[in-house]
């Protein structure tokens, strides 16, 4: 497969007048490589002085040396949401899409591989990741010679891809020689000692403590023989015992050179054979993928342990891709399909509104309707291939919508902080389909909308002027309702009737809810669903009735079994250290205590005896808070809320921040 011609900066190790290389078949990472400098040297006084937490990165000799308990980021780099499951929906949006064959691997640089905050930031320019639905595992790429080579993903990113049911998968990165490489970090990382592989235990215990689920290696350092192949080999097998997950790039051949097969052939099966999967390199062709299937199966795989790899950094959906080798028409898939980098959705949009077309049409394709991706269009989307699954499996189920990004944050209706920000843990789980409107003639559009969210920092938006009944299909569920069960939503309109009803469906069954009329406020209505106890709701859809211009906001929807008692507030709430970051505000990493039972994340505000400022959340019991208002002599009172699933919030724990001293 030809493949457009790759960018690459520079770095500390590409110097003034050095040619640069054009776009080989190798996954050489150069766009992370290159984000930023070499961190200098950092004294430990210096070093404590830093308040962000960092995500993780290592060369193979310094993760020796990594123990939690005395690296001060470790307890801000766990995730805690434990992996959702996923179903296939009862009604798949596309007839043309297959479920149970092909699954998609997303090879995603968020940030660089040094200085890359582990919380997120005060910031909405981010690539909050939200199409889950048609992604199996996301690679936390990145990695660089100069700053580290063994990646974990941030907890943020990690927490809302579980929510998803998206395993997350750290990144080794052994880079070219020409990019730094050196083969005697190959041989540190798989050096053994008796019957151990020290470099391996440490990253299982790196991915156990951070809440990740496996390794990506991507082996392309020249130089090694075929002891170093079996080593690496044995390195893997060693690894899986640990029940890690293990994707192999397809670099590293069994005589220990780099030669890109762009195929499973019988250089590359050996590391096959012992992973769970391999990224095939971008040069594949139809014969080599059907060749690389039948070999799988001969060995006893399915061929959707085989990715085949499609380099989309440059141009997105302007790539050429030999769609038809991977999805022949009206025939089983042929591999599973592997994007490198499809964050340039993000990375060549001019704004988070130009972002979200974009993604739409990545995933989605031109249409933007998932149930219509018939194009003249190459790039018809991934929808048109691969059937979209659903986390919506067990109650309570809520979301506010939140993209895990935003201008502002608000909570219950209020505004509660103006500040723009990004923080994935925070997000909810977005609507299945985005966006599948039936009707007849004009036809209402969805939206999602930063500028008046309800909870969190989104809302869903619809506007027009429907000519029929628009049924706008928002949720793919699977939730056995019980007597106590019941149907939340949260929403507001314009002058007028609101013409919105909620569509409920049991399997061919449907229940209409009419939502009234509402004018300017938020309002919150609650309808018990007993009658339909035993029975599985499948699908959540709003119904917008014609007869005139209908704008309405839905901050919230929700099916839950409703509890009597708030949750227990945290407690032994502790502040760890606070660095003044301007004249007027302090940062702060706080630690508390988990409240008992299932706690969704954990609040941080200011209550200044008027009002409460909010300044950030995490799933955690540690978070870093980058910015708190706070004068000269001023003590403040920080609040911390347990949230549970279902949005019940626990009475605030508080604690005492005071002046520090120092300056900006």
């Amino acid at each position: 497969m030809e493949s457009p011609q790759r960018r690459y900066t520079s770095n500390r190790l590409a110097h003034k007048g050095d040619r640069v290389p054009t776009r080989r078949q190798f996954l050489v990472l150069s766009s992370t490589a290159a984000l930023t400098s070499l961190l200098s040297e950092t004294p430990a006084s210096a070093a404590d002085a830093i308040a962000q937490p960092y995500a993780s990165y290592w060369h193979p000799a310094t993760i020796l040396d990594w123990d939690p308990s005395t690296d001060r980021d470790a307890k801000y780099n766990r995730s805690t949401v434990p992996l959702a499951k996923r179903v296939v929906p009862a009604r798949p949006a596309n007839a043309h899409a297959h479920a149970g064959e092909a699954r998609v691997q997303a090879l995603v640089a968020y940030a660089p591989t040094s200085n890359n905050p582990a919380q997120g930031s005060l910031d909405m320019n981010y690539y909050a990741t939200n199409y889950w639905q048609y992604i199996d595992e996301l690679v936390f790429w990145g990695g660089s010679a100069s700053e580290g080579l063994i990646l974990a993903p941030n907890p943020t990113v990690t927490d809302a891809a579980h929510r998803n049911g998206v395993r997350v998968i750290g990144n080794v990165f052994l880079p070219p020689t020409a990019y730094g490489g050196q083969i005697q970090w190959v041989r540190d990382f798989v050096k053994r000692e008796g019957d151990r592989f020290p470099v391996a235990d440490k990253m299982i215990q790196v991915a156990r403590h951070h809440g990740f689920d496996g390794w990506f290696l991507n082996q392309e350092t020249a130089g090694g023989n075929a002891q170093l192949a079996q080593d690496m080999r044995d390195f893997i097998v060693y690894m899986k015992k640990s029940g890690l997950r293990v994707i192999w790039y397809d670099a590293m051949t069994d005589s220990g050179s780099v030669s890109w097969q762009n195929a499973l052939t019988a250089r590359n099966r050996m590391f096959f054979e012992q992973s769970d999967e391999m990224f095939l390199n971008f040069w594949w062709s139809t014969q080599g993928l059907a060749n690389s299937a039948a070999l799988a199966g001969q060995m006893g795989r399915s061929p959707y342990d085989l990715a085949s790899g499609v380099d989309v950094e440059a141009n997105g959906y302007n790539t050429s891709v030999g769609w038809a080798s991977v999805f022949p028409e009206g025939k089983p898939h042929t591999t599973s399909l592997g994007f490198y980098r499809p964050e340039w959705t993000f990375k060549s949009s001019t704004g988070p509104a130009d972002f979200y077309v974009r993604d739409n049409r990545f995933w989605v394709g031109p249409n933007g309707d998932p149930s219509n991706t018939t194009t003249t269009a190459s790039w018809k989307g991934v929808a048109h291939h691969i059937t979209e699954l659903t986390p919506i499996t067990s109650l309570p189920f809520v979301t506010n919508f939140n993209t895990g990004h935003g201008k502002k944050f608000a909570v219950n209706g209020i505004v509660r902080s103006g500040q723009a920000w990004n923080n994935l843990s925070l997000q909810d789980v977005l609507p299945t389909w985005r966006w599948s409107v039936t009707g007849t003639g004009t036809k209402v559009t969805p939206s999602l909308d930063w500028d008046d969210p309800y909870d969190g920092g989104t809302a869903l938006k619809i506007t027009g002027t429907p000519l029929s009944a628009n049924d706008v299909r928002l949720f793919a569920t699977s939730l056995k309702l019980t007597g106590n069960s019941q149907f939340e939503i949260v929403h507001r309109t314009g002058a007028g009737p609101s013409r919105l009803q909620a569509v409920l469906r049991f399997g061919t069954a449907e229940k209409v809810l009419d939502l009234g009329g509402v004018s300017g406020a938020w309002r919150r209505s609650v309808f018990p669903l007993g009658e339909h106890s035993g029975t599985t709701l499948t699908e959540i859809t709003l119904r917008v009735l014609p007869g005139g211009p209908v704008t309405a906001l839905i901050g919230r929807i929700g099916v839950t079994n409703p509890v009597m008692t708030p949750p227990a507030a945290p407690s032994n709430v502790r502040v760890e250290q606070v660095s003044r970051t301007s004249t007027t505000t302090v940062s702060a990493r706080l630690t508390w205590t988990r409240s008992p039972g299932a706690i969704r994340q954990y609040r941080v505000h200011k209550w200044t005896g008027s009002e409460r400022i909010f300044l950030g959340g995490t799933t955690n019991d540690a978070y870093f808070v980058p910015a708190i208002p706070l004068a000269t002599g001023e003590t403040a009172q920080i609040e911390i809320e347990a949230v549970t699933e279902a949005f019940d919030v626990s009475p605030p724990a508080t604690v005492s921040l005071s002046q520090v001293s120092g300056t900006p």
